[in-house]
């Protein structure tokens, strides 16, 4: 796997004048992101980065990449998936997201030392709506391997989230809470610290947990 990012002007048409580089050297795109630079000293340029695969030629790409009329800069970086690895993704209630977040980075602490990657991505939040979104987003989060909920009470269009993010395989942790989160979870945990160790255990490619092997269960 490949990753490069590519600064170009702010104009139509650019997507297409680099992917079309890219196919002529048969390069599979894995992964794309576009923003425009909103600070530095390319504010208001346009940012590509592409991760791929089955590259014909990789300097004679970057290459021709650079000799494409609106492109500034071309620079060659390890993915993301080298870099951070897999994502326990953990949403909620301020309180509840720390005391998860605490047993998820000290469990991945453990594995990334012996050469694993795994980060942990929290943000707290209030309200059905904003806490429905954000969990039906996980689904469209590049390497998101699982989802704790955290909080004292989700339920409605929370729950009916939960199951679109478990259709598209991603299992879902809950703890124990007020709602029909926790019927609608893979696996419900009482202690917050322990539902962020169970879940690092679960996308670490060295530990025995397997979340399929409790599916349904409460501890």
């Amino acid at each position: 796997m490949y990753a490069l990012s590519i600064i170009t002007e702010n104009r139509a048409g650019v997507l297409r004048d680099v992917a079309t580089v890219m196919a002529d050297y048969l390069a599979n795109i894995q992964m794309i992101q576009q923003s425009i630079i909103a600070s530095g000293p390319n504010t208001g340029k346009a940012y590509l980065y592409f991760e791929f695969e089955e590259c014909g030629n990789h300097g004679e790409l970057i290459a021709d990449l650079a000799r494409v009329p609106s492109v500034v800069d071309v620079t060659i970086y390890p993915p993301f998936s080298r870099i951070f690895g897999s994502r326990v993704i953990i949403i909620g209630g301020g309180a509840q997201v720390a005391q998860v977040a605490l047993g998820a980075v000290n469990e991945a602490d453990r594995h990334n030392i012996r050469g694993e990657r795994i980060s942990v991505d929290t943000i707290p939040l209030v309200g059905e709506q904003d806490l429905a979104l954000a969990v039906d987003a996980v689904a469209r989060l590049p390497r998101a391997s699982i989802l704790v909920l955290a909080g004292s009470l989700m339920g409605g269009e929370v729950s009916r989230a939960v199951e679109r993010v478990r259709a598209a395989g991603i299992p879902v942790i809950a703890l124990k809470m007020a709602g029909s989160v926790p019927s609608h979870a893979d696996l419900v945990v009482t202690d917050p610290i322990q539902a962020g160790v169970f879940a690092v255990m679960h996308v670490s490619g060295k530990a025995v947990f397997d979340i399929n092997r409790v599916r349904g269960r409460e501890f």
